[in-house]
């Protein structure tokens, strides 16, 4: 007591020097002392061991400080707070032992590392640079939301923290009424490697709902601030006819900061070890990977017929890297045995693959693309003469305003020369040349003026020229015949003016606006078609969406020419509370020069199109409903119609889509079809939620060839899982079949997830 008689009858002084022992404790120069309560822990940056910089302050706050100069102890006492740097405790006594160069933390303990995690104690004994110690009854809170709890814990060199009698989770929110986490790992003994970047558990037992359900030996995985740590990642398995159960067991290995690999061995009960391999690298101005891998198939009979060699194998890859600031290029690339490898053991979900290499810059408003590459089908089925090789492709665009003419103006070129092993003509309107190159030149102009009654004028002027050479091309014009060689040039130009002439008008509650349109548009007949050939003009589509589009066309292969007036109105509605609508109408008439829809079903083949509209109501953030249809000419009559709805509430989610689409037998699908879409999702009790979909053709006589899934889910903070079950049309290489599928799916946080999947077929 005589020590802290004299302190109390010395107060400054002895605060004072117990400040400055506490101080010279960390080794660090005293700052002073605040009144101020104790600060919110803020995120820290990525864990270091290093001490803060030489010369950092540490700021020591408590409401008594007692210095005993006989045993050279300072205590500390009530609200304490040390501040150093990133680091942080707090609690309602400190004990600095000078001559054992170590102090004691007590009560509600609070200490934040530089890392950013936090860990809570009832006690807790460190050395002077917080860099070893112990402490008692704590719970360590993790930068990723994961909890640690031990019963005592020890650090030493200053990276390696043992803990004893663990429990692990991720669950915050998601418990059970007892308060026990929905799941937890609880190990006699972990051991967390800051350095590695792993904790490592032993004597382990998996708890879901506070019940036990498998044991292990060992299990690691990585810290927050080490995502990247070398180790097993959670397995996947599945079941087809054709390989039998198969599980895949990941490794990913750190090799380095910049690169690593992770191993991808699928073990087939049917066909054997599929041994796979992922390499990614970043090499500082991009990153690129490669997949590859092999198989020697034990059971070929159980594969489709196309796909019975020994030995399957692929390799894939893609990067992208950084030239300058306006450059980049990259590549993307597939090898394989044969077309369905990736498919067959779920490398890849794609049914098209694009290997190509591209060059890419953008300044401002310059950009220019350059492509080189190849499609190819992945299925067995595929027919290989239509695989396509563009060497090279490119697209150039410069965008700017002139100050002579105003408005804007815009240069584009294009350029595509396209290989085939031989010439196709899958549908009349889409011949394919064994080979076909295209030069294509674009200026445009387009300036807005608005009159004083209101009345808002876009005039606007394309010319476009194409110089093409085609050779083994399907000749539309002669039923058999062939054109050897033909090189073509065409020009097109065309002009035209958008005139609008909104009027608004306010109600009570919002406002609305009416805009009667009209667009008139002159350009040349579509010339030499029967030459051209056609690759990326082959669906158009007439819709309200379609209405006031300069070209009807999707690509560049095929022009809409002559001279054509569109005519619509526009009428919108807003309200105060949010809510919205929009209704738009019109319809096109041909005044001169060839129709390039002339005889067509898309309904702009006559001198008057059909009439097209479309209707969105928003009757609120959550809801949205749209409705496009075209009726016919004359009688009215419903040709093509869509009908989609969108709700999302706090429980309840769906979408639906009704879809009436005619026939376009000169665009490859000669039967008219009605189909439903849609899915849908409701949530219960919190976590639960149910789920389904539907994608079903009402014109199709046999029913079995709709897909369809429904399932059910549960979601939290820390755990996902999902059992599925779908039916469908789906392939085994050669052709479609009528096929069944269960999946299910686990995911647990900062553990991993993994997926099931048993497939009929």
């Amino acid at each position: 007591m005589q020590p802290a008689r004299r302190a109390a009858g010395n107060g400054w002084q002895a605060r004072r020097g117990a400040l400055l022992l506490l101080a010279a404790a960390l080794g660090l120069p005293f700052s002073g002392i605040v009144s101020a309560p104790p600060a919110r822990a803020a995120k820290a940056p990525a864990f270091h061991l290093k001490k803060p910089p030489k010369g950092t302050p540490v700021d020591v706050l408590a409401k008594t400080i007692i210095y005993d100069r006989g045993k050279d102890v300072a205590t500390a006492l009530g609200r304490v707070q040390i501040t150093w740097g990133p680091y942080l405790l707090l609690a309602r006594k400190v004990v600095y032992n000078r001559r054992t160069d170590r102090f004691q933390a007590e009560g509600e303990v609070y200490l934040r590392e530089p890392e950013g995690n936090v860990l809570l104690a009832d006690i807790v004994n460190i050395d002077k640079k917080f860099r070893d110690g112990f402490a008692r009854h704590l719970r360590l809170l993790m930068t990723n939301g994961a909890t640690l709890k031990a019963r005592y814990a020890v650090r030493r060199e200053g990276n390696i923290t043992i803990y004893e009698d663990v429990s692990y989770t991720a669950c915050q929110t998601c418990r059970l009424k007892s308060g026990a986490p929905l799941w937890e790992i609880r190990s006699r003994q972990a051991t967390h490697n800051q350095r590695e970047g792993r904790i490592y558990h032993r004597d382990v037992t998996l708890r879901f709902f506070d019940t036990p359900v498998f044991w292990l030996p060992w299990i690691s995985h990585p810290d927050p601030q080490h995502p990247r740590s070398t180790g097993f990642l959670i397995p996947r398995a599945g079941y087809t006819k054709a390989r039998g159960f198969s599980v895949t067991t990941p490794y990913f290995i750190n090799l380095a900061p910049n690169y690593d690999i992770t191993l991808l061995p699928q073990l087939n009960s049917r066909q054997g070890l599929l041994a796979r391999a992922k390499w990614r690298h970043n090499v500082g101005p991009g990153t690129y990977e490669v997949d590859a891998g092999a198989i020697r198939q034990l059971q070929r009979r159980k594969m489709p017929e196309r796909e019975r060699q020994r030995l399957r194998w692929f390799i894939k890859g893609k990067g992208e890297f950084a030239i300058n600031r306006h450059w980049n290029w990259g590549f993307q690339g597939l090898a394989q045995s044969d077309r369905a490898m990736t498919q067959r053991y779920q490398v890849s979900g794609a049914s098209i693959d694009y290997s190509h290499l591209w060059l890419q810059g953008l300044d401002g408003r310059n950009y220019l693309r350059a492509e080189a590459g190849k499609y190819y089908g992945l299925s067995s089925s595929d027919h290989h003469p239509r695989d396509p090789a563009l060497l090279p492709w490119m697209e150039y665009e410069y965008t700017f305003q002139p100050a002579l003419v105003g408005g804007v103006v815009n240069m584009s070129a294009s350029l595509y020369s396209l290989w085939r092993k031989r010439r196709e003509l899958p549908f009349a309107t889409a011949p394919l040349a064994r080979r076909n190159t295209r030069l294509a030149t674009g200026l445009s102009w387009r300036r807005e003026w608005i009159a004083p009654a209101g009345v808002v004028f876009q005039p606007f002027l394309d010319l476009r020229g194409e110089l093409r050479v085609v050779r083994d091309l399907p000749d539309i014009g002669t039923p058999g015949g062939v054109i050897d060689k033909k090189t073509i040039a065409r020009f097109h130009p065309r002009a035209g003016v958008d005139v609008r002439w909104p009027f608004m008008a306010s109600f009570d509650g919002g406002y609305q606006i009416v805009s009667p349109i009209a667009q008139l548009i002159a350009g040349a007949g579509e010339k030499k078609r029967r030459w051209a050939g056609n690759e990326d003009s082959v669906t158009p589509r007439f819709t309200a969406s379609h209405l006031f589009l300069h070209d009807r066309f999707p690509g560049n292969d095929r022009v809409e020419g002559g001279v054509r007036l569109n005519m619509g109105l526009l009428w919108s509605a807003y309200l105060d509370n949010g809510a919205s609508m929009r209704f738009w109408a019109g319809q096109t008439l041909h005044l001169a020069g060839r129709n390039s829809f002339a005889g067509s079903s898309t309904g702009l083949g006559a001198k008057r199109s059909d009439f097209v509209a479309g209707l969105a109501l928003l009757p609120g953030d959550n809801l949205l409903l749209s409705w496009r249809g075209r009726f016919d000419r004359h009688s009215l009559k419903p040709r093509d119609q869509e009908v989609e709805l969108d709700l999302k509430t706090q429980r309840f989610e769906i979408s639906l889509k009704y879809a009436r689409i005619p026939g376009y037998a000169e665009y490859g699908h000669a039967d008219p079809d009605k189909q439903i879409s849609g899915k849908a999702t409701y949530r219960f009790l919190d976590n639960w939620r149910i789920f389904g979909g539907l994608n079903y053709s009402l014109q199709q006589e046999e029913a079995w060839q709709a897909r369809r899934y429904v399932g059910i889910g549960y979601d939290c903070d820390c755990f996902s899982a999902s059992l599925t079950y779908s039916e469908g049309v789906s392939s085994d290489g050669v052709k479609d079949t009528f096929g069944r599928s269960i999946s299910l799916g686990v995911s647990l946080k900062t553990l991993g997830g993994s997926v099931v999947n048993s497939a009929g077929r």
